[in-house]
């Protein structure tokens, strides 16, 4: 125990309520009714005055009274420099002693500090730990998980997470504590390369998850062999070796590796093969990988790549085809780089080259079947054995001259029979051709297809200017867009027909040299436009319809499957509007071309020819009007001898009725002029 700093002087308040009594009499009853509480360093515990002790209020009274005492008492030696609230001062020695004292009866701890406690307590739940603090600190019994013997007097290290927190209690934490000193391990190996032990507690997304020292580190998917990994569920609780590959500070994470001390050994295998690795050194390797462009071999701690084109002589579309996973074979040593570490491997160069060891009965003429094994824009290539192969150019199909599509034609896998046209064993080259086996049918076309005969054909492709018809095989020819139909005009000939389909075709004309056909459809038929000049004849009129119509005009379908073309301003109606798209109405024909099959038609010359005619009626009905006139005037002039008042008057009704006509018509105008002066000389007679 430290001294009491403090002194009390249980009487104070005694000494205040003297009064006024004088200093000597007033020191002298203090002096006798206080008594000083100092104890010992020995004893426990200062001891409180009773209520025997504590002057009376009568008591005081007397004191206040009593006359002074001259002899001197026990209590002379009273130290009056204690204030009123009964503590002394010290000096500045001998405050840092005490304080001194005071401070060393605790430890100095700080939050997030490591430190060893001592197990004094274990409940149910929680572990009590000494760590020479104030107050003992709880630990819940699931961080000692790993320490199943755990008991009193144990001596562990923990961490100090809050010296008190909100209520007033000692936060500790030994998870916290092993967290640390792992990281401070992982640290250390990162940076001298040692190996370490963990145990793989679980599978996460992309590889395990590993306990290193009590903490919780990654092992990348990538990182657990040197073989792909694809079942994770296997490693789960091994134990293993592994190498820390990768540290974050920040976020105190750690990448760890188990392949890289495989490849550290690795290594040291790899190392003496490639010191006796030669170029053609035959080597016993299994199928590590396989991939869309090859197989990658392990060659006893080396890798090797088996290109897809040194499987076989033949051609493949997957090694698959060849190759198993885990299949032992040998393979040649065809190039390696020693500082790249890359060997290039070869199968098919253990056997001889096929053309090397090719069949004596394969010669120019012999006919010989292969299988397709590969199709371009010029031609298909047929495999006649493994790693032999010949090409059918497109020219080499058919006897026709029409274009030949290889890729419409040919099927890969397909199996064809051929004629070897040319062989060339020392440049390994093969043509070959399909038409000729079969002989030409151009030697005798004129015989078989003769000019203006009628013909049956198959509608092979058709193009913007004209439709290719195959009429047997290797002879066909074209039919000109123009020679489809006299009537109709078409913008493509796959309006008229579609490939696949048959059409009746005449010969138009033979190009034996150029192996082409003249062929015309429209042919078979008469001239239609020789007859149809009179029933078309310029102004006649013809119910037409629109079928379609552009910038320029509409096309109008008018009777006999005619075609007609009405240009923009011919298509007004006499309302203003215009005749617009599948619309039916009247036409007049106001141009009619034979050579060109060619008829321009009018709607809006139809109902303006019938103002005019309107026009025309009116005026000739006012000519003949005036004319019976005229005549009709002469005849009287010519009876009339002697004029009287009645025939004046019938004078004067004719020369009103002639005024009068005069107005509807001009053109009579001098006529009644004439008629006029007629009447006016036979009134004067």
């Amino acid at each position: 125990m430290f001294e009491i700093k403090n002194l009390k002087n249980l009487n104070a308040d005694a000494q205040e309520s003297a009064g006024d009594a004088s200093n000597d009499e007033s020191k002298a009853a203090a002096a006798k009714t206080n008594a000083p509480v100092e104890e010992t360093a020995t004893d426990e515990a200062s001891k409180e005055p009773t209520t025997e002790e504590l002057p009376t209020e009568n008591a005081m009274k007397q004191v206040a009274v009593a006359p002074p005492v001259a002899e001197q008492t026990a209590h002379d030696d009273f130290d009056w420099d204690i204030d009123k609230r009964n503590v002394t001062t010290y000096s500045e020695e001998e405050a840092q002693k005490y304080h001194e004292v005071y401070e060393n009866t605790f430890k100095q701890l700080n939050d997030g500090e490591l430190l060893n406690g001592t197990v004094v307590g274990l409940t149910k739940t929680d572990v009590v730990l000494n760590i020479g603090f104030k107050s003992d600190g709880l630990i819940s019994l699931n961080e000692f998980r790993d320490l199943p013997d755990l008991s009193i007097g144990d001596e562990v290290e923990v961490m100090i997470i809050e010296k008190e927190d909100r209520n007033g209690h000692l936060n500790l934490s030994r998870r916290q504590a092993r967290i640390t000193r792992a990281w401070e391990k992982i640290v250390e190996v990162h940076k001298t390369g040692e190996v370490i032990t963990g145990t793989v507690t679980s599978k996460t997304k992309g590889g395990l998850i590993v306990d290193v020292f009590g903490m919780e580190t990654f092992l990348p998917g990538s990182q657990i062999d040197v073989k792909p990994v694809t079942d994770y569920d296997q490693f789960v609780g091994k134990t293993m070796e592994y190498k820390v590959v990768k540290i974050n500070e920040t976020i105190k994470n750690a990448v760890v590796s188990h392949k890289a001390l495989i490849e550290s050994d690795i290594e040291e295998q790899r190392a003496k093969i490639m010191s006796k690795m030669e170029k053609g050194q035959v080597l016993e390797g299994t199928v590590k990988n396989i991939t869309d462009f090859g197989a990658f071999m392990d060659l006893g701690g080396l890798d090797g790549l088996l290109y897809i084109t040194d499987i076989s002589w033949g051609r493949i579309q997957h090694p698959s085809e060849v190759l198993t996973l885990d299949q032992k074979i040998n393979v040649v040593v065809l190039d390696f780089d020693d500082e790249k570490k890359r060997i290039s491997l070869g199968l098919k160069q253990l056997s001889p080259h096929p053309w090397d060891v090719l069949d004596e009965n394969i010669q120019e003429g012999s006919l010989v079947k292969g299988k397709v094994v590969n199709i371009e824009d010029y031609g298909a290539f047929l495999e006649i054995q493994p790693g032999v192969e010949g090409l059918v150019h497109v020219s080499e199909i058919t006897w026709a001259n029409t274009p030949i599509n290889a890729k419409e034609f040919f099927k890969l896998g397909d199996e064809y029979e051929a004629k070897v046209v040319t062989l060339d064993k020392e440049a390994r080259k093969m043509s070959l051709s399909i038409k000729q086996l079969s002989e030409d049918p151009w030697n005798d076309i004129e015989s078989k297809f003769a000019e203006n005969t009628k013909h049956s054909g198959l509608v092979k492709n058709i193009t913007n200017y004209g439709v290719f018809v195959e009429l047997t095989p290797g002879i066909g020819g074209m039919i000109h867009i123009s020679d489809l139909s006299w009537l109709k005009r078409f913008n493509h000939p796959s309006e008229y027909t579609k490939v696949g389909a048959t059409i009746d075709v005449m010969i138009l004309g033979i190009d034996k040299e150029n192996r082409k056909l003249q062929l015309g459809h429209k042919q078979l038929e008469e001239d239609p436009w020789n007859t149809l000049a009179d029933t078309f004849a310029v102004g006649s009129i013809h119910e037409g319809t629109v079928s379609r119509r552009d910038d320029k005009g509409a096309s109008i379908q008018l009777p006999y499957g005619l075609e007609g073309f009405a240009p923009n301003r011919h298509l007004s109606k006499e309302d203003g509007k215009s005749i617009s798209s599948d619309e039916t109405a009247e036409f007049m024909v106001i141009e009619f071309d034979r050579n060109e099959k060619r008829i321009i038609v009018s709607h809006t010359r139809i109902w303006e020819q019938e103002h005019i005619d309107e026009k025309e009626a009116v005026k000739k009905e006012a000519r003949a009007q005036a004319e019976k006139t005229r005549k009709a005037v002469k005849s009287v002039q010519s009876k009339v001898e002697k004029a009287t008042l009645g025939d004046l008057g019938v004078l004067a009704d004719l020369k009103k009725k002639m005024s009068a006509n005069s107005d509807s018509d001009g053109d009579s105008g001098e006529n009644e002029k004439s008629d006029d002066k007629a009447a006016d000389d036979a009134e004067s007679k």
